[in-house]
C-alpha cells in the first residue's frame, strides 16, 4: 500500500511537472531570445482554457462526436491564444526592445492586469464548470485506481510537445535562426536573418504550448476562472528559474522537480504549506546554483 501511495505521489507530481513546463518553455524560450520575462504568458495559459471552454460547449450543444470536439477545441484554443501571443508582442514589447529593462517589465506586468481584467468583464468572476474533454482509455481501466485517463493524456502530450519542439529548434531553419538570434542579434542580422520574424515565432510557439496546457488541466480539474494563468505562471517562472531561464531542457527539469516537490510534500506533510515549501526549495536550489540546475553563468565583458 505505501508503494502505491508513492507512485501515485510520482505520477502525480509528474503531472503537476508536465502542465508547468509546457508554460515555462514560453518563458524560458522568449528569454532566451530577447531576455525578456513575459509575465503576462500566465493569462495566454488562462485565455487557451477559456477559449476551449466557449469552443467545446457550442460543438456539443450541435452535436459533434466527443473526439471532434476535443480536436477543434484545441486547435482553435491554441490558434486564438498563438494571435493573443502575437499581438502582444507587437503592442507591448517590440517598441520597448531598446528601452530600459524595467520599461519592459513593467509592460508585462501591465498586460497580465489588463488581460486578467479583460476576461474578468467580458466572462466572470465566478469558477465555470469545465467539461472532461478526455474520456477514459479502455486499455488503460487496470491502470486507473493509480494515474487517471486525463494525467496521462497530460504527460504523453508533453512529451510529444517536447519531442516536436526539439527537432524544430535543432533540425529545422527557423530553429537555427531562433539559436542565432539568441547567441547574438546583430550579427544574426548581418546574415540575413529576420530577427523580427524569429522573436514574432517565438511568442507564437510559446502561447501555443500554454494554452495546450490550459485546456488539459482546465479538463482534467474541471473548473476554470479569470485568475487561474496568474498562479500557474507564477509557478511555471519558479520552474523555469529552477531549472535554468533561457534553457529548454532546464526549463523541463525544473518543472518536474517542482512538480514532484510539491505532490511529495502534500502528501507526506501538509498541502497547507506546499506553496512554501516549493518556494523555499528554490530558493536553496540558488544559493548553490544561482544559475539553476541546468543554466550557465553568462561571464560579464568589460
Amino acid at each position: 500500500m505505501d508503494y502505491e501511495f508513492f507512485l501515485k505521489l510520482f505520477l502525480g507530481g509528474l503531472t503537476r511537472g508536465s502542465i508547468y513546463a509546457l508554460i515555462a518553455l514560453g518563458y524560458t524560450m522568449v528569454y532566451g531570445i530577447i531576455e525578456l520575462i513575459n509575465f503576462a504568458h500566465g493569462e495566454i495559459y488562462m485565455i487557451g482554457a477559456f477559449t476551449a471552454l466557449i469552443i467545446s460547449t457550442v460543438l456539443t450543444m450541435l452535436g459533434f462526436p466527443a473526439l471532434a470536439v476535443t480536436l477543434i477545441a484545441a486547435a482553435a484554443a491554441v490558434f486564438y491564444a498563438c494571435c493573443y501571443g502575437y499581438t502582444m508582442e507587437k503592442i507591448a514589447y517590440k517598441p520597448l526592445r531598446k528601452a530600459p529593462r524595467l520599461s519592459a517589465l513593467i509592460s508585462a506586468i501591465g498586460m497580465s492586469l489588463f488581460l486578467q481584467n479583460y476576461i474578468l468583464l467580458a466572462q466572470t468572476s465566478d469558477f465555470l464548470p469545465f467539461p472532461s474533454l478526455i474520456p477514459d482509455f479502455e486499455f488503460w481501466e487496470p491502470y486507473a485506481h493509480i494515474m487517471s485517463a486525463p494525467e496521462l493524456a497530460i504527460i504523453t502530450t508533453t512529451v510529444i510537445v517536447m519531442i516536436g519542439l526539439t527537432f524544430l529548434i535543432k533540425f529545422t531553419q527557423i530553429g537555427k535562426a531562433m539559436r542565432a538570434t539568441s547567441q547574438d542579434k546583430t550579427m544574426a542580422m548581418l546574415l540575413g536573418v529576420n530577427v523580427n520574424r524569429v522573436i514574432s515565432l517565438t511568442f507564437i510557439i510559446g502561447s501555443g504550448t500554454a494554452a495546450i496546457g490550459g485546456m488539459l488541466i482546465a479538463s482534467h480539474i474541471g473548473q476554470i476562472n479569470f485568475y487561474m494563468g496568474f498562479i500557474a505562471g507564477i509557478k511555471a517562472f519558479v520552474a523555469a528559474v529552477l531549472g535554468g531561464i533561457g534553457s529548454i531542457p532546464g526549463a523541463v527539469l525544473g518543472s518536474l522537480v517542482l512538480g514532484w516537490t510539491e505532490s511529495f510534500f502534500t502528501g507526506y506533510i501538509s498541502s497547507d504549506y506546499e506553496d512554501v515549501f516549493a518556494f523555499l526549495f528554490l530558493v536553496l536550489i540558488l544559493i548553490f546554483r544561482p544559475s539553476g540546475i541546468l543554466g550557465r553563468t553568462e561571464t560579464q565583458k568589460v
